[in-house]
């Protein structure tokens, strides 16, 4: 019987794990875990709050992974926020950072107080979507 996800692997270009750190480290405010010694510089693992769910990041292939048809891809992980204060929290450090640019800034997301990017209707909670610095879409919802 599954009983959760232990983690989700995201692709980023080759030698830009400086930039994922900064982004799902410092922006998301994930947790930096060790990763295998035999994949220090290849990989980099984070800890979501203490649920034991991990994301990864590594390196994908530029010719195939990063094309401008996959960097539009609909394809992504959820991350669910404790309340409606840390989502808008949330939102408002990856704008922030959207707007400021730099190292690992978001390559698009939703502004806060706007409306979400994402399909519309009553089934869908709040929420709001962004792209990290690689094209990979994330959602945040509570």
């Amino acid at each position: 019987m599954i009983t959760g996800l232990h983690h989700v692997n995201i692709l980023v270009p080759p030698s830009t794990l400086p930039a994922a750190t900064t982004f799902y480290g410092t922006t998301l405010a994930l947790t930096v875990r060790a990763v295998p010694a035999a994949q220090v510089n290849e990989l980099a693992w984070f800890d979501i709050a203490s649920s034991g769910q991990q994301l990864h990041v590594a390196f994908g292939r530029p010719d195939i992974d990063f094309t401008p048809e996959a960097r539009a891809a609909r394809r992504h992980p959820c991350f669910r926020l404790e309340s409606p204060e840390a989502l808008a929290a949330l939102q408002k450090r990856i704008w922030e950072h959207y707007e400021r640019g730099g190292e690992g800034a978001p390559s698009e997301c939703d502004r806060p107080g706007g409306e979400n990017s994402g399909d519309k209707g009553v089934e869908y909670p709040t929420r709001f979507f962004a792209r990290d610095f690689a094209g990979n879409r994330l959602e945040f919802t509570l």
